[in-house]
């Protein structure tokens, strides 16, 4: 051993090694401490969100269910259409005159017959009086002529005249009958021209806003005419139908009552009127496929008017005794339809289903479901095959049942 390595720098050296050993050795149990606290707490976090997990997923799932049911069932057709006035016309003179009075108000219901115009009556008066005349004198003088005749036709059998003469006499008889017949027509035209200087009303209906005032002079080939009458009461509705709906539509035509037809505003959202089928129209509008119905509504309250668009729902037959479901249970996926049935363990599984048709909130199913199962109408999108569920109140649905 040598001096040095008992010296006191020696010493000091192998002091402070030793102190940077239990120093470098302190800090890695330190950091092994911290390592396994907090290896332990993020095993604990683990744990604690898998236990999360498995609670969420045997937490009920809200839904509203509905049993399934057995009804009949109305089917419908429905089409866009629009209204038209059961009559329309246009008032125009049919003689030529002076326009005296105007009787009617605009926006008036008027009754069949009743006066709605005066044309100046004079010169037909006038007329009729010159064609009586005429009658008068026409036939004074076929009286007279037929005298004539008698004389020379008893004359002639004693040859006291000649036959020609007779023949003449004939003659003018005959023609003096048929101006007596033209006087009488005359007098009738007279009087027709008279009846035409009162303008009346066709049909009982609504008159529209006025076309002429009085004072004017009209004319019986006037384009504009006085006034336009229509007839809302009944009133009619033409819709249009796919060209493929009409099979259907005759046949429910040629073996039952008149098919009803509902009238409804143009979304859909209230009903205006309640009628009948009347006629489907000759011929297939070969641009669109589509055929032309019409409808024939009474209207008292006067909910329909002429060019008004409404949707019209046409019933053509019920279906008795269909099962039924509401229209949102019927879910698609890749396999087809399909609804989320609920069994007495309140765990909701899939099922396939076929329907045969949806008419309005309604869809009639053929196959795949049984009358008082319950299915879900509300809350699908969070259900898997299996899911637990629970019923909340229908209120709080998004759909009617």
């Amino acid at each position: 051993m040598t001096p040095e390595a008992n010296s006191p720098a020696a010493t000091v050296v192998k002091r402070g090694s030793a102190r940077w050993m239990l120093l470098l050795l302190a800090l890695v149990a330190g950091t092994a401490v911290v390592y396994s606290r907090a290896r332990g707490r993020g095993l604990q976090q683990d744990g604690d969100s898998k236990a999360a997990a498995s609670a969420s997923t045997e937490r009920p799932v809200p839904v509203v269910l509905i049993n399934v049911e057995r009804k009949d069932v109305p089917v419908y057709l429905e089409g866009l259409g629009n209204v038209a006035a059961f009559y329309s016309v246009t008032i125009r003179p049919q003689v030529d005159g002076k326009l005296d009075r105007v009787l009617f108000r605009e926006g008036q219901t008027v009754k069949k017959g009743e006066l709605l115009a005066q044309i100046d009556p004079r010169p037909f008066s006038i007329q009729a009086q010159q064609a009586r005349a005429a009658v008068l004198r026409d036939t004074a003088n076929l009286r007279n002529a037929q005298r004539n005749l008698e004389r020379f036709v008893a004359l002639q059998k004693d040859n006291l005249v000649p036959q020609q003469q007779v023949d003449d006499q004939r003659a003018q008889v005959d023609q003096l009958d048929a101006q007596v017949q033209a006087d009488r027509t005359q007098v009738a035209s007279a009087a027709l021209n008279l009846d035409y200087a009162r303008v009346t009303a066709p049909f009982d209906g609504v008159v529209g806003v006025r076309l002429v005032d009085p004072g004017n002079l009209v004319r019986a080939n006037d384009a504009t005419g006085i006034a336009v009458i229509t007839q809302i009461d009944p009133i009619a509705v033409l819709f249009t139908l796919p060209q493929d709906d009409l099979p259907a539509v005759q046949r429910a035509m040629d073996t039952g009552p008149p098919l009803g037809v509902e009238a409804f505003t143009r979304d859909g959202g209230e009903k205006l009127a309640q009628g009948e089928l009347r006629v489907i129209d000759n011929a297939i509008n070969p641009q669109t496929a589509t055929a032309r119905l019409k409808a024939v509504f009474p209207n008292p309250a006067r909910a329909l008017w002429p060019n008004q668009f409404v949707k019209a729902r046409l019933r053509i037959a019920t279906r008795k005794g269909a099962v039924v479901v509401p229209a949102p249970a019927v879910q698609l996926g890749p396999q087809g339809s399909f609804a989320y049935v609920v069994g007495a363990d309140d765990v909701a599984m899939p099922r396939p289903i076929v329907v045969s048709d949806i008419v309005g909130e309604l869809a009639i199913v053929a196959s795949g479901l049984e009358m008082g199962e319950r299915v879900v109408v509300d809350g699908q999108s969070r259900l898997r095959p299996g899911s637990k569920v629970s019923a909340r109140p229908v209120a709080s649905a998004r759909v009617r049942p």
